[in-house]
């Protein structure tokens, strides 16, 4: 835990005041469903070019993260991707197009070893990997343009953008954003074993194997693992994200690094933007107003699905109802 970190432990939060608010997001016509939500634009999404600069971040323990850079001299805003995200996740380019033509300097964290280099050490990057947020934001705030003004995580991103905030008493943002939300890592666990949902999972676990693969394929791995036999997020994460990471395994990863225990202790103004229906996680993971820290407000919509939220009259005119009110709140807020 670095100095900054508060010692009160999760269940001893203090009287939080924060709120739920309902969106007003309403999602388009021809979209109906969680899963349509979801798939529409990561399947059809353009994905724009920009010209961005690269910088990398030395961190403490001989590893490295990486940064790409969009253009503006404007405040600084951090962009964290979920699970095995990158540059060409729908969400991502966008955004930083989006932020930098609003006057902000939009800054992409590929989080350790996902920016297609695999990093130096045998770890990976996780959900509750605060420390890495932390060396990124204080290298940042070296900078003549100053610290980050505020940081947008979304998914795994989110989950560990909100620990950040809630295990730091001094945490280096003024603002944030937290987008679909895995708030107990267990309940996504096993939302993503039920129904369509198995597609996420399926996916998305062949990427992490395909990519634990590719770091070791030129120096052995330190874990007597056999791929093929792994075929779920609870056999991942007990087989490789948990060993890799100091975790004495599966349970205690999910209970330690979700963000839900966490949000009690937050102050910095925070806005979680989520959907009931999101199909990686249940509607019972969402917490209760009384959980909210007093810097918190939770705007939830009926329907949106994960990373969704696509608004529009016609099909061939989607209207991306999520980054304008991402840039919209962050106009507000900063100025």
């Amino acid at each position: 835990m670095s100095p900054q970190a508060h010692t009160t432990s999760p269940g001893s939060s203090p009287p939080a005041t924060g709120r739920i608010i309902d969106s007003d997001y309403r999602p388009a016509w021809w979209l109906p469903g969680a899963h349509l939500q979801t798939l529409w634009p990561t399947l059809t999404r353009r994905r724009p070019a920009l010209a961005l600069t690269q910088r990398r971040v030395e961190l403490a323990d001989g590893d490295f993260i990486d940064l790409s850079i969009g253009p503006g001299q404007g405040r600084t805003v951090l962009i964290i991707h979920g699970l095995e995200g990158d540059l060409r996740s729908h969400y991502a380019a966008s955004l930083l197009e989006r932020l930098a033509a609003a006057g902000f300097r939009p800054v992409f964290m590929h989080l350790r070893g996902a920016s297609g280099e695999p990093n130096r050490l045998d770890r990976s990057y996780h959900s509750g990997a605060t420390d890495d947020l932390d060396a990124v934001l204080a290298a940042l705030a070296d900078e003549p343009l100053g610290p980050p003004a505020a940081a947008v995580g979304f998914s795994l991103g989110a989950n560990l953008l909100l620990k950040y905030l809630g295990e730091r008493d001094a945490p280096r943002l003024q603002h944030a954003v937290a987008v679909s939300v895995p708030f107990v890592l267990r309940d996504a666990m096993l939302r993503l074993d039920i129904g369509l949902s198995r597609i996420y999972r399926g996916y998305l676990v062949g990427k992490l194997k395909a990519t634990y693969a590719r770091k070791f394929r030129n120096r052995p791995s330190p874990l007597p693992v056999e791929l093929s036999e792994i075929r779920d997020f609870n056999s991942f994460d007990d087989r490789i994200t948990a060993p890799l990471n100091g975790f004495a395994g599966v349970f205690d990863y999910y209970q330690r690094a979700s963000c839900r225990q966490y949000l009690p202790h937050i102050r910095t103004p925070t806005l979680i933007i989520h959907s009931l229906d999101d199909p990686f996680m249940f509607p019972k993971t969402v917490p209760f107003a009384h959980e909210l820290g007093p810097g918190v407000t939770l705007e939830l919509a009926r329907r949106g699905g994960h990373v969704g939220f696509i608004a529009g009259a016609l099909p061939w005119r989607p209207d991306y109802w999520l980054e304008q009110r991402i840039v919209g709140h962050l106009g507000k807020v900063l100025g």
